[in-house]
């Protein structure tokens, strides 16, 4: 595959985003090439990626909201740089198609996984530095970032549901809400989780559905919670 192949498949808008000395280097192929391609991957560029976007978010945080306590700072900083982050900021600039996947991940939809794009992305950013050097790094993931910066949610709406939806209780004197698995579905790749969370003082409960234990309570506690705040408990 030639140097330029990369460049014509990637989006004009996104491309324009990138440091100039990356745009036409063997490290852009290489940051946009899954490990099941064989040859030159990307997770050592991911790896790299991971520790400057990780410090440009944290020092832009830290410059904006002089006032913030730390734990508003963190909650803030892993919205910002999770997975599924990552994963919509590279479907928006049009990544799905311009990785290189080996033939099994291309035929199962790998172009369209969230932990391949994010890591793509996490790549990207690390050529960046490792091309153009940190303030080019930088300047690439404040562009990335731009739109989510300048709209930045509130921290208390950041914290997990489970921990909104206890405070939420205590605060009212209330037991804690006990959660059970009440169902496992799905086959061992594509598990599906349903999960109750009861609220023992108050004699009822919601269900939530995720991909994991974890995610289904979460949905369990922001749907009880919605309840109570509304009063909707009928």
């Amino acid at each position: 595959m030639s140097k330029v192949s990369v460049p014509r498949r990637l989006a004009s808008g996104f491309r324009d985003l990138l440091p100039p000395a990356l745009r036409e280097e063997a490290s852009l192929e290489q940051a946009l090439t899954h490990r099941s391609a064989g040859g030159r991957h990307n997770e050592r560029l991911e790896f790299l990626g991971d520790a400057v976007l990780g410090l440009v978010i944290a020092e832009t945080l830290y410059d904006r909201l002089p006032e913030a306590p730390e734990g508003d700072l963190t909650r803030l900083r892993a919205a910002l740089v999770n997975r599924e982050a990552l994963a919509q900021i590279a479907r928006d600039a049009g990544l799905e198609g311009s990785l290189t996947l080996g033939e099994g991940e291309r035929k199962t939809g790998g172009q369209r996984r969230e932990s391949i794009l994010a890591d793509a992305l996490e790549a990207l950013i690390g050529a960046s530095f490792q091309v153009a050097g940190f303030e080019a790094a930088r300047d690439f993931v404040l562009r990335l970032y731009e739109e989510r910066l300048s709209d930045l949610p509130s921290a208390e709406s950041l914290k997990d549901p489970k921990t909104r939806l206890q405070e939420f209780l205590q605060g009212r004197g209330e037991a804690l809400p006990d959660y059970r698995v009440l169902e496992v579905s799905g086959p061992d790749h594509r598990r599906e989780f349903l999960v109750e969370t009861w609220l023992t003082g108050l004699g009822w409960g919601c269900q939530g559905r995720g991909p994991s234990r974890r995610r289904a309570e979460q949905v369990a506690a922001q749907m009880a919670l919605e309840k109570l705040q509304t009063g909707k408990t009928g």
